[in-house]
């Protein structure tokens, strides 16, 4: 790049190719601590709200990561395919307060199309969980999980509410999950799901329905989400 162009380019980017060139140089290397935005901005003579802005957008390609209290140090390079994340940590990864209302938590019976895809027989016993979840006070997605009761006899007792069910699988159920088979599609909201929501009835509406296996490749949880549609954006990254 030329000095003339790198000129042109607004300045928060200018900081960014120069960390990028001092970790590509190896003069930075992952697990060091990487100017500090009062730092940055001095050097670079620019606001701190540019140096923030720099960082942010390096953080958020995964080159490098903030720590609370310590700083801001160069990434470990990790690359995730389809990484699977509970709402709980979806939420904290972006600095928001994850909350839940739980609608249904409860045994079912006799749903053999649920009980089917997790790899049940049509009779048996099923734990439904019904959570819709919120930024603030404002809804933006309807989830429904169902698990073997079974496994997890207890579970709707647990504070689904206010814990990341995931973690609460692992914590007391010993169970950690390694990866989902989803299905995502556009469908129309229902008079349950627009209502829950907060958008018309008929208003079109994210589905994704996933099957979350084990790490020891049992099917353990089959989940039926509805997401506004105008806030959410499903980004694929392909290779050729």
């Amino acid at each position: 790049m030329t000095g003339n162009h790198r000129n042109r380019l607004p300045a928060y980017k200018r900081i960014q190719i120069e960390i990028r060139n001092h970790i590509a140089s190896a003069s930075l290397k992952p697990g060091d601590a990487v100017a500090s935005e009062r730092e940055l901005a001095k050097t670079h003579k620019v606001s701190l709200m540019t140096a923030r802005h720099a960082l942010a957008g390096l953080e958020h390609e995964g080159i490098v990561e903030r720590r609370h209290g310590a700083g801001t140090f160069v990434a470990v390079p990790r690359i995730h395919f389809n990484k699977l994340m509970s709402y709980t940590e979806q939420m904290s990864s972006r600095g928001l307060t994850p909350r839940s209302r739980v609608l249904v938590a409860k045994v079912i019976e006799g749903d053999p199309e649920v009980a089917a895809r997790l790899g049940l027989s049509a009779a048996s016993r099923l734990l439904k969980i019904q959570r819709l979840r919120l930024t603030g006070d404002e809804p933006f997605a309807l989830e429904t999980c169902y698990l073997p009761e079974a496994d997890f006899a207890g579970l709707a007792s647990a504070p689904l509410g206010r814990s990341s069910l995931f973690a609460i699988l692992e914590h007391d159920f010993s169970t950690k999950l390694a990866y989902a088979d989803e299905e995502v599609d556009a469908t129309s909201a229902d008079a349950t799901v627009a209502q829950l929501l907060g958008v018309p009835r008929g208003a079109s509406v994210l589905r994704i329905r996933q099957i979350i296996y084990s790490t020891k490749g049992k099917a353990t949880i089959y989940g039926v989400g509805f997401y506004r549609s105008e806030r959410h954006t499903l980004f694929i990254r392909r290779f050729r």
